[in-house]
């Protein structure tokens, strides 16, 4: 278990990591796929620790899974899902996790379903459903109780408010509101990295 912790994947920088979120959702949202990719790598490498090569085909596999699901109609959330099951085998292979590859890829698809319903007027899906299923990623993928990682999946909804918000506005990369989100991804991935140390 002492070795487990130690990994690359679950001894992250959080401030490092939030930053590079950040920027990959600013691109993300203004459809900016060359620097989304480059943040990627970045995002890839910080969070997993993964050898270069990896790192790299890791990241094609999260913005081809991204542009799968992109278009607000007529997207691709199984072409997604076969992508992010791709990432998830290479994970699991790299450090021996336990995990099922295609249950976390439906995990992680899942709650980007519950985050775009959650965006429509009218969706009776309220914030307590988007931290559900992010909770449930985490809880999964790191093998911790789900209440150990509930702190990390509300920030990790705030920070997706500001975004959604700052998307609303117009999508100005100089907006007060990245850096709200910012702030937020931070203390979401800290609030993760507490709860899977403690484990």
């Amino acid at each position: 278990m002492r070795s487990r912790r130690r990994a690359p994947h679950r001894s992250f920088d959080p401030r490092r990591v939030g930053e590079l979120e950040t920027t990959a959702w600013v691109t993300y949202y203004r459809h900016e796929w060359l620097k989304f990719l480059r943040a990627a790598i970045g995002l890839t490498r910080h969070t997993f620790g993964l050898p270069w090569p990896q790192t790299v085909y890791g990241a094609w596999l999260v913005l081809r899974a991204n542009q799968l699901w992109a278009p607000p109609v007529d997207n691709d959330p199984d072409g997604a899902r076969r992508a992010m099951r791709r990432f998830y085998a290479m994970l699991r292979d790299r450090y021996h996790e336990t995990l099922d590859p295609e249950v976390a890829a439906h995990l992680e698809v899942e709650w980007w379903r519950v985050h775009r319903e959650h965006q429509r007027a009218g969706s009776e899906l309220d914030d307590a459903a988007l931290v559900e299923a992010l909770a449930s990623l985490y809880s999964y993928v790191y093998g911790v109780a789900k209440e150990d990682v509930h702190r990390a999946a509300e920030q990790r909804a705030l920070a997706m408010h500001h975004s959604d918000r700052w998307v609303a506005d117009g999508r100005d990369p100089e907006s007060p509101l990245v850096a709200q989100e910012r702030a937020a991804l931070i203390r979401s991935y800290a609030a993760l990295l507490s709860a899977v140390h403690t484990a």
